[in-house]
């Protein structure tokens, strides 16, 4: 009996020593007015971005069918949990028009662009006075496979299937540095 007691507890102590946390990976928490609009504006990028290995996490204002989100392998999660979390996410990303309709979301983009450690990336028009500034042109050239599976979620979501080689973003702050930059300058 002592000797099975014994190997239990090597058995827990490899066991602990096995459930160590994993490195930290890339967050990018992103916010749009609906899935068409995530999917139609960003879905490539994001797609990229999962691929990569980013976490990435999207909510959306006006909720229906998600299937299109996770076609794309990103989370979804309610617009409320994105801003209960103490996590400070690694990169934002935003549809400039919920800046205008949520104090939330245009506390999040000044927060973040202040504090010059979140990769903050908007696509459309931009509540400028939350930012104070225009930021830089960027775009993204999709992947093939990121053209296929945007494809596929914007049928899901109800658009057309026509997918463009690049999405085109402001960018406000820190870039994330990685080997494999996906967000290049305009012009």
């Amino acid at each position: 009996m002592h000797e099975l007691d014994q190997r239990d507890r090597q058995h827990e102590v490899a066991g602990s020593r096995q459930r160590t946390p994993r490195l930290a990976r890339y967050q990018l928490d992103v916010v749009g007015a609906h899935v068409a609009d995530v999917v139609d504006s960003a879905g490539g990028w994001l797609f990229d971005r999962v691929m990569a290995g980013w976490d990435v996490r999207v909510a959306v204002a006006n909720t229906g069918d998600l299937a299109a989100l996770r076609i794309l392998g990103v989370q979804p999660i309610a617009l409320r949990a994105m801003f209960d979390g103490a996590d400070t996410p690694t990169a934002l990303a935003l549809a400039g028009a919920m800046c205008g309709e949520d104090d939330r979301v245009r506390a999040a983009l000044a927060a973040s662009v202040r504090s010059a450690r979140t990769e903050v990336t908007v696509w459309g028009d931009v509540w400028l006075p939350s930012v104070g500034r225009r930021g830089s042109e960027v775009c993204h050239q999709l992947s093939a496979a990121a053209r296929v599976f945007k494809a596929q979620a914007a049928v899901a979501a109800g658009l057309d299937a026509t997918v463009a080689p690049f999405e085109a973003f402001r960018s406000y702050g820190q870039c994330v540095r990685t080997d494999y930059p996906d967000l290049l300058p305009v012009g």
